[in-house]
């Protein structure tokens, strides 16, 4: 990592601390630590400096956000969830939306971004919930399900039909008609607030909608899930680090039949599988970003073979770390046993391991001969 990155993350290790086990039993995160985080712009750390972010391109960000995940995937996902609603504003608000929303994203607000619903997960073109004008404001009814970070939210970026197209409106979680309905008990990510919203006849100003008009939904979806899915697969190579880190510190110090378990020809193979893994992810995240920093044309699809990627491996390296460790880190709140559920939920949000199968196959399809 560059220096100023390395700084960032040693900020990020002291106010997470050596909590996350503790955060994840009990499904919560601290105020303090995402309030922390947030007003130092840590939580969405590509915003332009042009509105007070800290700039950083998609390698340098990607890494502090690996960081991130290595620690708590519950702060990542909120990380993730900042950075998507930031990156939609900065690439789909007009100037002043941009002044107006990225200071205090970049500042100390929390975001959330609102896309799937009860029937529309993988299938966003199902989405019933509807954005309309009245006068000067406009009107958002409908539901959203499994929305993260929405407990700690002060805003959520919510997507939704606007007449014959469709929009994205900056929504103050304090705004009447909103309701939070939490969700008990995840699978995993446990402590990043994921939560039901109900939008019943919510009013905003009609200047909330991004851009100010309806646009074509695919281009709505794509442009906020990018910043989703580079977020999710960084995170996932986090996920894969803490789990390299955790296998060998175990296989080193645990004793079996009169040597340590590394010794053990299948244990190292477990290792070995772990760091191929890591690896691996870590490559195709680098090129994604790379494809992302000089603004190709493939981003996209470099995006979505990194997160494919990361989650897949992931969830096989976190599964190969559970077997070395066996019973020590089947514990509840180890890092290895946060990892087994954590990775699991990557390969369903931000597209699932099937959509991206289906979206890679589509560019195979279209560009080979």
């Amino acid at each position: 990592m560059a220096d100023d990155v390395t700084d960032l993350a040693a900020r990020v290790s002291e106010v997470i601390g050596d909590r996350s086990a503790e955060w994840d039993r009990v499904g919560r995160l601290p105020g303090e630590v995402l309030r922390a985080l947030a007003i130092e712009g840590l939580l969405c750390p590509q915003t332009s400096s042009r509105y007070g972010g800290l700039g950083l391109d998609s390698r340098d960000g990607g890494e502090l956000t690996a960081h991130v995940g290595s620690l708590c995937s519950s702060v990542r996902s909120v990380m993730t969830s900042q950075q998507m609603v930031a990156g939609s504003v900065e690439r789909l608000g007009d100037e002043n939306q941009r002044a107006r929303y990225l200071p205090c994203l970049a500042g100390g607000e929390i975001a959330a971004a609102a896309f799937s619903e009860p029937g529309a997960g993988s299938d966003l073109s199902a989405m019933a919930t509807t954005i309309r004008a009245e006068g000067d404001t406009v009107v958002i009814d409908g539901r959203k399900t499994w929305i993260t970070t929405s407990v700690y939210a002060d805003l959520f970026l919510v997507f939704g039909r606007f007449g014959d197209a469709a929009a994205a409106v900056m929504v103050p979680a304090d705004t009447s008609g909103v309701i939070v309905e939490p969700i008990p008990e995840p699978l995993g990510c446990r402590a990043a607030g994921h939560a039901d919203l109900i939008f019943d006849g919510a009013r905003v100003p009609a200047d909330a909608v991004l851009g100010g008009t309806g646009l074509p939904l695919p281009f709505l979806i794509t442009a906020a899930l990018a910043h989703g899915r580079m977020s999710v697969a960084w995170g996932c190579v986090g996920i894969l680090r803490s789990c390299l880190a955790e296998a060998t510190r175990h296989a080193r110090n645990r004793e079996q039949f009169g040597v340590p378990l590394a010794q053990h020809q299948l244990v190292a193979r477990h290792l070995a599988a772990i760091y191929t893994a890591e690896r691996i992810a870590t490559r195709a995240c680098e090129h994604a970003s790379d494809r992302w920093d000089a603004g190709s044309p493939d981003m996209v699809t470099a995006t979505v073979l990194a997160k494919h990627v990361s989650a897949t491996h992931a969830v096989s390296g976190a599964s190969a770390a559970l077997q070395v460790l066996a019973s020590a880190g089947a514990r509840d709140g180890h890092a290895v046993a946060r990892a087994h559920r954590d990775a699991r939920l990557m390969e369903m949000i931000e597209g699932s391991s099937e959509m991206c199968t289906l979206i890679l196959a589509d560019h195979v399809l279209a560009t080979v001969d």
